[in-house]
């Protein structure tokens, strides 16, 4: 049963449990400071594919297998799969997907979808649809630069605000809470309001996106009376270095200072002095394989006990901005604990 707390705030009476999951990233991805903590590195970008479409689509279907191989599952123990990425009509996860046939919810939330994702499942999880639900994502740095910036040969100057798209992908398999003694639970979530502070540069991702970080995390807060220390970790994606300082900012101006506990995955996943990705990382797979390779084993490990996750997402197209639309942010929050 759910217990809402507030509007588009609620916990889980019984929390659906991760019991496994997986991340796969690219060759840049494995030179960065994480390298350690992801499952496979791939050197390829084209993951043995044709075009960089298929590339991804291959890199998501390996992930959700390897994370359904790590729990001794299969695909058709699934109830459903909650799956989604940056292309249009999310071609990476229908094409790669598609020889699973698993019953499929496409979702978009833009670099939010793993939270989108991880919350949609465990909602389904809790309701009873099926004993397994997962939730899986990609990105991939040729596809998105292909649809929402330059061709790759046209080689534009990248200005200091601009994130670089992430090559990578998580994934994640959820169980119903009976009869589970292992896992991470999903204690609870917090869907996203839709943010709008008239930012219009598409290379300043952060800037658009942090106001709704802001909004959804300050939300979870009020809800629930707890308190930024009432965490080991509060993790957003994908602010980057620009984004997560103005996050800060703005909660601090509500009342919270979540400095000290704070960690981005954008800010993470490459490293500022040796790899030139200017602001740090975006993507739907950037959050998604560092929340899978980095804090769910800590999670498991019990390293740390209890964090939030909020990925965050810039809803916007090539059409948008060319009409010189702003880029509305949004952020899904899931809370996540090991027992």
């Amino acid at each position: 049963m759910l217990r809402p707390l507030s509007r588009a705030v609620f916990q889980y009476q019984s929390p659906p449990r991760i019991i496994s999951y997986a991340s796969i990233v690219g060759e840049k991805e494995g030179e960065g400071p994480l390298a350690a903590c992801f499952d496979q590195i791939e050197t390829d970008p084209h993951f043995g594919q044709k075009t960089w479409e298929q590339a991804e689509s291959m890199m998501q279907r390996r992930t959700i297998s390897l994370a359904l191989d790590k729990s001794n599952l299969t695909e058709n123990d699934l109830a459903c799969v909650c799956a989604g990425d940056l292309m249009n009509q999310c071609i990476g996860s229908t094409y790669g997907l598609l020889p699973l046939r698993i019953p499929m919810l496409g979702i978009y939330g833009a670099c939010s979808t793993m939270a989108e994702g991880i919350l949609t499942a465990s909602l389904l999880a809790e309701s009873g649809v099926g004993e397994y639900t997962a939730a899986v994502t990609s990105s991939h740095f040729s596809t998105a630069e292909r649809q929402f910036r330059f061709p790759l040969a046209y080689g534009g100057q990248r200005p200091p605000t601009a994130q670089w798209t992430c090559t990578a992908s998580g994934a994640v398999i959820l169980a119903q809470s009976d009869g589970v003694s292992h896992g991470v639970e999903v204690c609870g979530c917090c869907i996203g309001t839709m943010q709008d502070l008239g930012v219009t540069d598409a290379n300043n991702m952060g800037a658009a996106m942090a106001p709704a970080a802001a909004d959804t995390i300050v939300r979870y807060l009020q809800a629930t009376g707890t308190q930024p220390s009432s965490f080991d970790a509060i993790i957003t994606g994908d602010l980057g270095l620009i984004g997560s300082e103005l996050l800060c900012d703005l909660v601090m101006k509500q009342g919270y200072d979540i400095a000290p506990v704070h960690h981005d995955c954008g800010a993470m996943m490459f490293d500022p002095k040796t790899q030139d990705t200017h602001a740090g990382g975006s993507g739907c797979g950037c959050s998604a394989s560092v929340l899978c390779g980095y804090f769910l084993p800590k999670l498991e490990n019990k390293t740390i006990r209890r964090i939030l996750f909020t990925a965050t997402g810039a809803l916007m197209s090539p059409t948008a901005s060319q009409q010189g639309e702003s880029i509305p942010g949004i952020a899904h929050l899931v809370h996540l604990e090991s027992r």
